[in-house]
């Protein structure tokens, strides 16, 4: 029976399906005495079994120790949790033993330096060509860690800190895509199939940490759009870290300004919706905005660190059309196929499903997609920014349902999958013979047993190699491109491998011995066949990766 204007309500469980409940809601209207409206909301189970909801306690009494045990060991290992271990495994897999990264050689010897002499290298210290000239190491902080790792555990503790750093960056992204979606296994398929994409970046490089950071930051930003206030005050104290880690943390302003600037608009156009920040949040966002512009300068290197990322956009024109991680993502490879069917599913949803967009989302999905498409280096933020995007295009994954829930048989699956991490870790002498067929390590030896007696062109991917191990050589060219290519080294360096001009270059920095590749192991390494059929130098050692030669003593003095 119905009083007044009382609405009364109630709960009705579905035979058919456990997990899902329907509420009416019956209420008078004026026209025919009553309105009966339906709601049907699937309950979040997933969320629901973390607070006990699947197997509630007897009412009236307290849990028992046993139960209250029992119910804890089947949080631990529930389904959910395995899905977690997965995708940690998943990483491991992908990154085991990636420890050639031409860059990480001179980070350790930043590093090093800084430790023993307690200052930073200011100028340059590791070649012959650009000795002495000015130079900032706008990577500091990250350094710190891949060498500390490297002097506890040598190659295997900097591949500990790279793993790590890769686990953590996905989790933080299981995390962010589940709180945006409530939906678990979708965000897991979306966080493993994305991490095809995000490889482009793996390995032991310091732009990792920055990734890192820009989960953690939109991660803060997610609570303060979704609960209205969130520790903003952490955002400041994260690009003052991020300033000091790496540039990317330009990446990170630009994120947080179109997450900002999106909530000073409100209505809808279309299918994109947007909705404006109360009066007091604007507040908020703009104090933070500027205590985090104003955080950056806290650096040993002053504004010079802070207009870094700048000048290599504008300044450092031969960098960013040379090297490899610069270009735009090739089709035709397999990490190119993973973006073209990423494209398709998002072109496919917006023409066959009504999905609604906030403004913000679309704004942070085109510049991610016009970042990874131009630069296969960005194709990691790509996947960080869409993983939210492509966990709710995979609804349809059926959800996590309690009730058939196996915690035995999830324990025994991460026992295996931790059993397996333990006993696949790569060994040194794993991770040496990795080094031994990218960098050219028998020649090192060579070189030590026979040192040269004239400066050295070596090639470009070994100079931080070369320069790390061997402390008495000074090398040509290292990967540390910008202060090259301010001093006109890096345009001598690709004249001479599209043999242009290669012998006035040769006379011009008085080269005696050449360290390439073996021909035909780099497209580099034309310089190699040429020089190898020249009367005018030899060859004095080689091996299967690499050759040196030397050029007759009396050529070089002229």
């Amino acid at each position: 029976m119905l009083r007044g204007g009382h609405r009364t309500s109630y709960w009705h469980q579905d035979c058919t399906n456990g997990n899902d409940k329907h509420y009416f809601a019956v209420a008078p209207t004026h026209q025919f005495g009553v309105q009966t409206v339906y709601y049907s909301a699937a309950v979040d189970t997933e969320k629901a079994s973390y607070h006990g909801i699947a197997a509630p306690p007897t009412l009236g009494k307290s849990m028992s120790s046993a139960g209250r045990l029992s119910t804890q060991m089947r949080r631990a290992f529930s389904f959910l949790t395995m899905l977690a271990f997965l995708l940690v495994t998943l990483e491991f897999i992908m990154t085991r033993g990636s420890v050639v990264d031409p860059d990480i050689w001179w980070h350790l010897r930043n590093a090093e330096y800084l430790f023993q002499h307690h200052q930073f290298p200011r100028t340059d210290m590791y070649s012959f060509t650009v000795a002495g000239h000015p130079w900032i190491n706008h990577e500091w902080l990250s350094e710190i860690p891949y060498y500390l790792a490297w002097r506890a555990g040598g190659l295997g503790g900097v591949d500990a800190v790279m793993f790590a750093t890769i686990s953590l960056i996905f989790l933080g992204l299981l995390y962010l895509s589940y709180m945006e979606t409530r939906h678990f296994k979708a965000a897991i398929v979306a966080c493993c199939f994305l991490t095809f994409i995000a490889s482009v970046s793996f390995g032991p490089r310091t732009i990792l940490f920055g990734y890192l950071y820009l989960v953690l930051l939109l991660v803060i930003l997610q609570r303060f759009r979704q609960k209205g206030n969130a520790p903003l005050w952490l955002i400041p104290p994260l690009f003052c870290l991020w300033a000091n880690t790496h540039g990317s943390w330009s990446l990170g302003l630009i994120v947080f300004s179109i997450i900002t600037a999106a909530g000073f608009a409100q209505g809808s156009w279309g299918r994109v919706d947007a909705q404006r920040w109360t009066p007091s949040q604007m507040g908020k966002l703009a104090v933070t905005g500027l205590a985090s512009v104003a955080a950056l300068f806290v650096n040993p290197f002053g504004s010079r660190l802070v207009f870094y990322p700048f000048d290599m956009a504008f300044r450092q024109k031969l960098n960013i059309s040379h090297v490899a991680e610069w270009v735009s993502v090739d089709f035709h490879d397999l990490r190119g196929k993973f973006v073209l069917a990423l494209l398709l599913t998002l072109l496919v949803t917006a023409l066959l499903r009504r999905t609604r967009w906030r403004l913000a989302e679309l704004g942070l999905v085109l510049f991610a997609l016009y970042s990874g498409l131009t630069y296969v280096r960005f194709l990691f933020l790509l996947a960080i920014v869409i993983a939210p995007v492509l966990t709710r295009i995979l609804e349809f994954v059926p959800q996590y349902r309690p009730k058939a829930d196996t915690p035995l048989i999830n324990a025994l699956v991460i026992c295996l999958m931790i059993g397996s991490i333990i006993h696949y870790w790569p060994t040194s002498a794993e991770m040496q013979k990795s080094i031994s067929e990218k960098y050219p390590t028998q020649a090192l030896t060579y070189l030590k047993a026979h040192p040269p007696n004239g400066p050295v062109l070596n090639f470009y991917l070994w100079g931080g190699y070369l320069a790390w191990n061997d402390r008495d050589l000074k090398v040509f060219i290292d990967s540390r491109v910008d202060i090259y290519e301010y001093a006109g080294v890096l345009k001598d360096y690709l004249d001479l491998l599209n043999l242009s001009q290669s012998k006035s270059i040769l006379d011009k920095y008085k080269i005696r011995y050449v360290l390439f590749p073996q021909p035909g192991g780099y497209s580099e390494s034309a310089l190699t066949y040429v020089l190898e059929h020249d009367s005018q130098w030899n060859v004095i050692y080689s091996d299967a990766t690499t050759v040196l030669l030397e050029r007759n003593a009396a050529r070089t003095a002229t």
